[in-house]
């Protein structure tokens, strides 16, 4: 008889090289080594998963401000992660229990490996930019160029996307850019990666979560063409992820999680500059003036189109908009990839949001607030979306 622990071992390092492929090189041995770890939770307290990005800032400012209850959520640090590909593993394979993930992702992770994952909320909005090097001036010298992307299936490659073929650009993968061809190629890159290779110039520009576009910027090798904001307004980038049988098993548990990361959403929209200081202190590596910086752009409206829509500013609001989930199924059907996109053809958009989302919590959450009028939302919980990359 076959040994069924054997059988999972394989089975998770099959994922773990699936999703390596899937989010490029970087994190292949991270990921063997999840995948082969004993994953068993002893404590029966949710542990916490993050990437070192201002993405994480309500899960890491729950932490730090102890608004976590006692005996749900393991009172240790929150496990840092280098790369998507190594975090997702390491939640497929339950060496953590709860994450800030890219939305895109979640999607591929329920649909395509078939992952028990539930979105509970929006972890934040907007927060992320298209950063150039100093000698790109107008996004067509992106012509014949390499741009970084932190994962295939993220808002980042999807809105970087749609602005270049906005403006006459192709995006190519596996195949050299060429200048007279206007195309542009993409390759995945860890995010603290992304800010040497700018430097060096092994690439012209890249699309990531802050504070790496702050960071460039502060160290002088990189400047902010575009925020992602600016093409989608107020768009979703990660969302917070639990897996089914945990809602299932413990939903009171599940409420007091979401709870508390809305109630540091909260925090963190009253007071950003002491939030960046709490993130500075154990959390996030990169310097305090670059996560100041990212929590609280000023007013930037040279070369914002929709000045209006904030797009400098990143939100830490949870409500996941149904509009947008059936948005981006849409936009994931346009979006080049290098890796397998046929389980997008199995996706309806109007119905993938109440399979994969469970708003329950995050609904009762906001009554433990000030509602909708704690993140400026309409009270309806419904809207429009508005993509512009022109």
């Amino acid at each position: 008889m076959t040994d069924p622990g054997l059988f999972s071992r394989r089975t998770l390092i099959r994922g773990a090289l699936g999703l390596a492929a899937a989010g490029g090189v970087a994190g292949v041995v991270d990921l063997t080594r999840t995948a082969t770890a004993d994953r068993t939770n002893r404590t029966g307290r949710l542990r916490i998963g993050y990437l070192p990005i201002t993405d994480a800032a309500p899960l890491l400012v729950a932490h730090g401000s102890s608004l976590y209850p006692a005996g749900v959520v393991d009172a240790a640090k929150p496990v840092l992660f280098r790369s998507w590909a190594s975090l997702a593993e390491a939640f497929v394979s339950r060496r953590v229990d709860v994450v800030h993930l890219l939305m895109p992702m979640a999607v591929q992770l329920r649909y395509s490996l078939g992952s028990s994952v539930r979105i509970l909320g929006w972890n934040h909005t907007n927060g992320s930019a298209l950063t150039v090097a100093p000698h790109i001036t107008d996004l067509s010298d992106l012509a014949g160029q390499q741009v970084a992307i932190p994962f295939w299936w993220s808002i980042h490659n999807i809105a970087l996307q749609q602005l270049l073929r906005a403006h006459g650009l192709t995006p190519v993968v596996r195949e050299a850019p060429s200048k007279s061809a206007r195309t542009v190629g993409l390759v995945v890159m860890g995010p603290s990666d992304m800010i040497p290779a700018l430097a060096n110039g092994s690439i012209a520009a890249f699309t990531v979560a802050d504070p790496f576009n702050a960071a460039a910027e502060v160290r002088g090798v990189g400047r902010i063409h575009r925020f992602l904001g600016d093409v989608w307004r107020d768009h979703a980038c990660c969302a917070l992820l639990v897996h089914e049988d945990l809602i299932e098993r413990d939903p009171v548990a599940v409420q007091a999680l979401t709870d508390s990361v809305v109630s540091a959403q909260v925090q963190i929209g009253a007071d950003r500059r002491a939030a960046a200081a709490m993130l500075s202190s154990g959390y996030l590596p990169q310097p305090l003036p670059a996560i100041t910086e990212a929590l609280t752009y000023p007013d930037r409206e040279a070369g914002t189109v929709h000045p209006q829509w904030q797009p400098q500013r990143i939100g830490y609001q949870p409500f996941p908009f149904p509009s947008f989930t059936a948005a981006l199924i849409e936009a994931m059907h346009d979006t080049v990839v290098d890796g397998d996109t046929r389980f997008l053809s199995r996706l309806d958009p109007a119905t993938v949001h109440g399979d994969l989302v469970d708003d329950r919590f995050v609904r009762t959450s906001l009554t433990r607030v000030d509602g909708t009028d704690a993140f400026g939302l309409p009270t309806d919980l419904t809207r429009t979306e508005e993509v512009d990359p022109s």
